[in-house]
């Protein structure tokens, strides 16, 4: 059965207020009189066969790039991990924004104006807003991982939202939004999960609710994205002998607290070993990189003396 056309169908429900960007703002706004333009990389994957259907039946005026798979080029220097093609192409055409999928298409990764990569917490914040704005964000909450910026949470948290993180993996995050009847959530890699329409991340799905943010809200990618001001970010690696819980090594669990202590709320630790290499991951997120850098490098000199 070809369920192509069925899969499209529920789609575009996600988006019924599309001619607010393909009529309004297209004419009025700086980008020109076509209509909204998008820039679409397929990734040479399974939104190439999608994807142009979806957003050009919207009236979307498309510029496809990465839609040539010939069986061995997925993923290859196109899609959501390599979108420095659609960086170029959304720049020299003056083009308002670009999505870029992953290759089995669950992951939807943007471009805004300017260039500029819009991760999956960018997206987590203003999906989550609008959805807050109509009143259908269930539960006050939203769900991510705890590589999530700590950015994202303290963003979401002034506007009355609740963080909830999980371990790395969409599984993850699906199994949490059951749990606790939750219509949001997802990953920084833009796996993004909207229960209302889908119980898994699907990248084109992603894109529709973010292009329904843009149109509601009247605002540009660029300034939704810039509502989220990411923390600098360290992380770093110390092979390690054993895994010893961390507790009970004194020292180690002395300096962990040290640090804690020193982030004070606006800032973020995560200490936690590998899940398929003799490593300690320390992860640190604040508002001075030099400082958190140094403090990184503190608890990564106590653990390879103690567990190194």
């Amino acid at each position: 059965m070809d369920l192509a056309g069925a899969y499209l169908d529920h789609l575009r429900a996600v988006f019924p207020e599309a001619t607010l960007l393909t009529e309004s703002i297209g004419r009025a706004g700086p980008f020109g009189p076509a209509g909204f333009r998008l820039a679409i990389d397929c990734a040479n994957g399974a939104t190439t066969t999608v994807a142009p259907a979806l957003f050009g039946g919207l009236a979307f005026e498309i510029v496809v790039i990465g839609n040539h798979p010939d069986g061995r080029n997925i993923n290859l220097r196109f899609g959501s991990t390599h979108p420095d093609e659609l960086v170029r192409t959304v720049v020299e055409r003056g083009l308002p924004m670009g999505v870029a999928f992953d290759g089995d298409g669950d992951r939807a990764i943007f471009v805004d104006h300017r260039g500029e990569i819009v991760n999956g917490d960018a997206v987590l914040l203003m999906c989550a807003t609008q959805l807050q704005r109509e009143g259908r964000l269930k539960g006050g909450a939203i769900v991510a991982t705890v590589m999530s910026n700590i950015g994202l949470e303290l963003a979401l948290q002034s506007r009355g939202i609740e963080l909830i993180r999980c371990a790395v993996g969409d599984k993850y995050v699906m199994e949490e939004m059951l749990a606790r009847g939750l219509s949001l959530g997802g990953e920084q890699s833009g796996h993004v999960i909207f229960s209302d329409y889908l119980f898994t991340g699907d990248g084109l799905c992603t894109a529709l609710n973010v292009l329904r943010t843009v149109a509601l809200t009247g605002r540009t990618l660029a300034e939704l994205a810039g509502d989220l001001t990411a923390y600098p970010q360290v992380l770093l690696n110390v092979r390690v002998r054993e895994r010893i819980e961390l507790k009970n090594v004194a020292p180690v669990a002395a300096v962990i607290s040290r640090v804690e202590s020193r982030l004070a709320g606006h800032g973020r630790l995560l200490v936690r070993y590998s899940g398929t290499e003799p490593l300690l991951r320390v992860m640190l997120e604040g508002r001075d990189e030099h400082e958190i850098r140094a403090w990184a490098h503190e608890i990564v000199e106590v653990v390879k003396e103690h567990l190194g």
